[in-house]
């Protein structure tokens, strides 16, 4: 095994990336670094949108507030804030972002080993540079692993499934804050198209399953979970279902919404950061891709299970549909969802079928 030149009780950096599914992908890195040294220590530089995922994983020392790697904030900050990390004494940065902004803290902060991709002139700020692969290269989990070992060194075995951890104190608090689960864990159902309009999965379709849950597990309540901006668009379909299905869109912080989906008894999701969130907490979980590659992106767990109708446009990986008849979200049925829900639900890993 060719390892990162680590010693016992040393003390590294990484940088991380901006959206929740890629913060999630970063743990098998975090493992894998433990794994050649259990004495390392590992902080996490963020920002906010990212900080509450990196506090549920194990390997994880202190969440640093950072800048957004693509943000705008000044290089001077950036300097302050690296000559503020000096004290620290990081032997290692681990540089996850791809931009040449991401890499000028570590800089910065004077550490010795500066690790990442070649990408964006940014060759003078890292001194372990691994090349970047072929636009259809390694899944991102894999990329950011490779990074664990020596530059062109190939990965020993396969890299593991992203895992969070539970917290069960915080996801107490927050069931007792929403009322939720008296009776029984909930169902979860993530509405949020963040990739655009073409990945939504129609009102109708939500509506109908929820009709389908609420006959089959009257006891569970089902929650819509998503940002703000999917408020008007839960309220449909709320109310489309003719059921008690609670509307949570907007009331909750991201890390509300992480201990919710960790104790969740089953989750449905389009393509979004909290599918990789349930993905990692091993919830059953149905999966609904469209435009979208599930080849590229799917869910990293037995007990997901993808839906995803082949269709010869699809992926086409555009925010509006390019034949505007959404067929590939449009066609995924209620019927089929449920019955997959279901399956995920009563066994744990039987019911998974990964993408083809």
């Amino acid at each position: 095994m060719a390892e990162s030149g680590t010693t016992m009780g040393s003390r590294a950096l990484v940088i991380a990336p901006n959206t929740i599914g890629d913060a999630v992908m970063v743990q098998p890195l975090l493992a894998l670094l433990r794994q050649q040294n259990p004495r390392l220590r590992l902080d996490v530089l963020c920002s906010d949108a990212v900080a509450p995922v990196f506090r549920c994983m194990d390997e994880v020392g202190d969440v640093i507030d950072g800048p957004p790697p693509e943000g705008r904030t000044s290089w001077a900050a950036r300097w302050r804030l690296g000559r503020a990390l000096r004290a620290r004494r990081y032997h290692a940065a681990y540089v996850l972002p791809d931009s040449r902004i991401s890499a000028l803290v570590p800089w910065f902060a004077g550490i010795r080993q500066r690790i990442g991709y070649r990408g964006q002139s940014r060759a003078l700020l890292l001194n372990r540079i691994h090349e970047a692969p072929r636009a259809k290269g390694p899944k991102t989990a894999e990329r950011y692993a490779a990074l664990a070992f020596e530059p062109h060194a190939p990965c020993p075995g396969s890299v593991p499934d992203p895992h969070l951890a539970r917290r069960t104190q915080r996801e107490r608090t927050v069931r007792a804050k929403f009322d939720i689960g008296r009776e029984a864990p909930p169902i979860v159902l993530c509405t949020a198209a963040g990739g655009g309009e073409s990945h939504r999965w129609p009102a109708r379709h939500f509506a109908s399953l929820i009709a389908m849950l609420a006959a089959e597990t009257p006891e569970a309540d089902v929650l819509l979970l998503g940002p703000a901006a999917e408020r008007r668009a839960a309220t449909e379909i709320a109310a489309l279902s003719g059921q008690a299905a609670r509307n949570l869109c907007g009331e909750t912080t991201l890390d509300e919404a992480i201990a919710i989906v960790a104790q969740a008894a089953g989750v449905v999701t389009v393509d979004t950061g909290l599918m990789h969130v349930a993905a990692a907490y091993a919830r059953p979980q149905v999966a609904l891709f469209g435009p979208s590659d599930p080849r590229r992106g799917q869910p990293r767990s037995p007990r997901a299970h993808v839906e995803w109708l082949h269709l010869a446009c699809s992926p086409c990986a555009e925010q509006a549909c390019p034949l505007v008849h959404h067929a590939c979200m449009q066609r995924i049925a209620p019927a089929q969802v449920f019955e997959a829900l279901s399956r995920a639900m009563r066994f744990e890993t039987t019911g998974a079928r990964p993408a083809r």
